[in-house]
């Protein structure tokens, strides 16, 4: 870290995507990035735009509302993760909404994002969403109706001691 900003040194290495059919939450969030020393912000007023993208400007974090028209930040989370021509399906992604129920929250993990942010944000809490998903990812598993970040946040015990806890059959994916 740079003692002299205390933000993590990598933070100015990000290259982010904002992802939001607001022009003012777009100019936010990418005022608070500025604040953050991450310059490579990228934003984009729809999701078919930004997924157009993708492969060419290469987000190490992609920032995208929920609702947006014509195509919603959950279909674009599901497509990134589930599309063959994906240019990188194992970029981390943070849902930014005003929708902060619980099933809300589940909805955009089984799509496949990493983390949430509820709106309004601060840089506070932008900061903290960006370090623990850079800095604690998950692995990523793929089953037959699912592939993103493990879903599981808490340490399970095993089968043995948990005899409610479902197994199913998953592989965990390395990106490389």
């Amino acid at each position: 870290m740079d003692k002299k900003s205390s933000l993590p040194l990598y933070f100015q290495d990000l290259r982010v995507m904002v992802i939001d059919d607001q022009e003012y939450m777009r100019t936010v969030l990418a005022s608070i990035l500025l604040g953050l020393k991450i310059s490579r912000v990228k934003e984009y007023a729809d999701a078919a735009a930004a997924y157009a993208a993708l492969g060419t400007f290469e987000p190490n974090l992609i920032l995208t509302d929920w609702e947006m028209k014509p195509v919603d930040g959950l279909q674009l989370i599901r497509r990134i993760r589930t599309d063959t021509g994906s240019p990188n399906r194992f970029v981390p992604i943070v849902m930014v909404t005003g929708h902060n129920h619980v099933d809300k929250v589940m909805q955009a993990r089984n799509a496949g994002a990493n983390d949430f942010l509820i709106k309004p944000v601060s840089a506070k809490s932008v900061y903290l969403r960006i370090r623990s998903t850079l800095e604690h990812p998950r692995p990523f598993v793929r089953s037959e109706i699912y592939f993103g970040p493990d879903r599981r946040r808490r340490e399970i015990g095993s089968p043995e001691k948990s005899a409610d806890r479902r197994v199913t059959k998953a592989t965990v994916v390395v990106a490389v």
